[in-house]
């Protein structure tokens, strides 16, 4: 079973090379440029692969306000494309989404069949690249997560350890509360259903819900990194958590108060066994503590 993989350089893409077994392609922009389809026909022709994989994607949730653009280019048209020449190849697609779909109101878990309400640009244009992909291709993962963390890149787990590095006190919002998700369990969750779809030639598909639990608040999440980053060496002294809310920290665009996924059809569907959070956190910092 052959594996491509958009965005190799990403959290997810770099998981995915050192966590699958089967005979996979990682490719980074420079060798398959989602926004551009001949870069994307080369990589398939080239390749031929039998399942891929879109871990590539426009991230910078303030920026795409100003660069709106390349959000468009790098979640919208992107997904499309992939689609499209997925289609063409007789291949599926697991792509990657995420919880800034949704407005963040509901006072409950978000399930796969609530209205799509983005808040800003980055929001709109992963919305987008959903609607593009279930418009192009029926044989189609769409895995929505939320919260991602790893030992490589950046993200909310490495920025706490490099302040806290330096300071005594941290101020963290209390008030947006959401699944932190680590990228080896999405990893293992896609190559899970690689494995499937291997075995049985075909998935259940369509859009699914997956984080790690428990929720927590961003404050609660940096209290555990500074627990466990005391516990594991990384940090070398006590750092205070003050709890504080979202308009302390005026943004570009006003994030999801509530960022909870309900992961039950995921959980119907695939049977995985998921870690909590926790237990991954500590793996992502025994990985950064090796290195150090």
């Amino acid at each position: 079973m052959r594996v491509l993989v958009a965005g190799a350089n990403g959290q997810v893409g770099q998981r995915l090379i050192q966590r699958s077994s089967h005979d996979l392609v990682a490719l980074d922009r420079g060798a398959l440029d989602i926004t551009q389809p001949q870069s994307i026909q080369s990589a398939i022709e080239r390749h031929r692969p039998d399942v891929l994989i879109n871990a590539a994607a426009y991230t910078a949730v303030d920026r795409a306000e100003r660069e709106s653009a390349l959000a468009v280019a790098g979640n919208q048209t992107g997904p499309a494309l992939l689609a499209a020449a997925c289609a063409g190849a007789g291949i599926p697609l697991l792509h990657i989404s995420t919880d800034y779909v949704f407005d963040g109101t509901a006072d409950r878990p978000y399930v796969e069949t609530d209205p799509t309400q983005p808040l800003g640009v980055y929001g709109q244009t992963k919305c987008a690249g959903e609607v593009a992909v279930r418009a192009a291709l029926p044989e189609h993962i769409i895995l929505r997560t939320s919260w991602v963390f790893s030992a490589h890149g950046a993200n909310f787990v490495r920025t706490m350890l490099r302040l806290a590095d330096t300071r005594d006190q941290l101020s963290v919002v209390d008030d947006q509360f959401g699944g932190p998700t680590g990228a080896d369990a999405i990893a293992d969750a896609l190559l899970g259903m690689v494995d499937r779809y291997r075995d049985t030639g075909a998935l259940p598909w369509g859009t699914y819900h997956f984080s790690q639990l428990p929720y927590v608040s961003w404050h609660q999440f940096a209290c555990e990194i500074i627990r466990q980053g005391r516990a594991s060496g990384l940090l070398d002294h006590d750092v205070e958590v003050v709890p504080v809310p979202s308009s302390a920290y005026p943004t570009a665009v006003e994030r999801p108060k509530n960022s909870r996924l309900d992961r039950a059809k995921y959980d119907q569907a695939f049977d995985l066994q998921t870690p909590s959070w926790k237990a991954e956190l500590a793996q992502v910092l025994g990985a950064l503590s090796a290195r150090s």
